[in-house]
C-alpha cells in the first residue's frame, strides 16, 4: 500500500466491528493505520475483548472501548471518550450486522416482526445513530463508511432477510450523504464479495456462496479483507473528496455477471 502511505496522516477515526483478525473491519483498520491514521477501536463484550485487544495493541490504537449498540448508553459513551481525548473525529467505519438465527435461516416472508426490527436496529439504525453523534465532532468535514453486500441489490440464495436489511442500509447511505454533504461529510458503502468471516459463518451453506463467487467472478478469485481495507482507506482519504453516496464493489467483478 505504498501509494497510500501518509494519506491519512493526522486523521483520527473510529472502527466499529472488529471481531477478530479475520474481520473485514480488521483489514480496514490495518489499512488505515498503515496510511497514518490514529484509531479508536471497539469490541462487543468481554468475550470478544481477548480477540480484539491484541490487534488493537499491534495497530497502536489510542482507544479500545466496549460497544454493544443494543446496550443503553454505550454508543454515547464511546463518542464521549472520543470527544474527551481527541476533540474531533475525521472518519468512522461501521461494520456490524445482526439477525436472530431463527429469522436469518427462514424465508423473508416468515421473518418475525421482532427479528426484523432487531436486524434493522443493529445493522442499519446504529449507523444513523453513529452519524448523528459523529456530526458535531466532524467540524472540518469527514467520512462515514459502512459495509453492505450484493444481496442488497439481487436475490442471493440463503441470504434471506439480510438482503432487505442491507438494501435499507444502502438507501440510508444515500440519504445521509445528501443530508450531511453541506457540512463536508461524505457517506459511502463498501460492498465486498463473500469473505469467510465469523459473521458470514451464520449464513446457511456459506461455502457454496464462496465457491460460486470464485467461479463466476471475472477475475476468478475471491477478495481479501486487506483489499477491502485498501478501498476503505482510499474512500476516507482526501483523494476521494468528491465521492459520496456510492456503493463501491470490491468483489473481483462478481456483481457485473448475470
Amino acid at each position: 500500500m505504498d501509494g497510500f502511505s501518509g494519506t491519512l496522516s493526522g486523521k483520527k477515526g473510529l472502527v466499529v466491528g472488529i471481531a477478530n483478525d479475520h474481520s473485514i473491519a480488521a483489514g480496514c483498520a490495518e489499512a488505515f493505520t498503515e496510511a497514518g491514521a490514529d484509531l479508536a477501536v471497539t469490541y462487543l463484550n468481554d468475550k470478544a475483548h481477548p480477540h480484539v485487544a491484541p490487534l488493537a495493541d499491534r495497530l497502536g490504537a489510542q482507544m479500545l472501548l466496549p460497544l454493544d449498540v443494543e446496550a443503553d448508553g454505550q454508543l454515547e459513551a464511546v463518542f464521549a471518550e472520543i470527544e474527551a481525548n481527541w476533540g474531533r473525529l475525521d472518519f468512522l467505519l461501521h461494520s456490524i450486522a445482526f439477525c436472530p438465527m431463527e429469522d436469518l435461516h427462514g424465508r423473508v416472508v416468515d421473518c418475525s416482526a421482532a427479528g426484523f426490527a432487531r436486524a434493522m436496529d443493529v445493522s442499519v439504525h446504529s449507523f444513523l445513530r453513529m452519524a448523528r453523534l459523529a456530526e458535531p465532532l466532524m467540524t472540518d468535514g469527514g467520512s462515514l463508511l459502512t459495509v453492505s453486500y450484493y444481496g442488497a441489490e439481487k436475490v442471493v440464495d440463503r441470504y434471506n432477510v439480510m438482503g432487505p436489511v442491507k438494501a435499507a442500509l444502502e438507501s440510508a447511505t444515500r440519504y445521509m450523504a445528501a443530508e450531511l454533504g453541506p457540512r463536508g461529510i461524505r457517506v459511502n458503502a463498501l460492498s465486498p464479495g463473500p469473505i469467510a468471516t465469523r459473521a458470514a459463518s451464520g449464513i446457511a451453506h456459506f461455502d457454496d456462496l464462496i465457491d460460486q463467487a470464485r467461479a463466476r467472478a471475472p477475475e476468478r478469485q475471491l477478495v481479501s479483507i486487506r483489499e477491502v481495507g485498501d478501498m476503505a482507506a482510499f474512500l476516507i482519504s482526501d483523494r476521494a473528496r468528491s465521492i459520496t453516496g456510492d456503493v463501491t464493489y470490491i468483489d473481483a467483478g462478481f456483481h457485473i455477471m448475470s
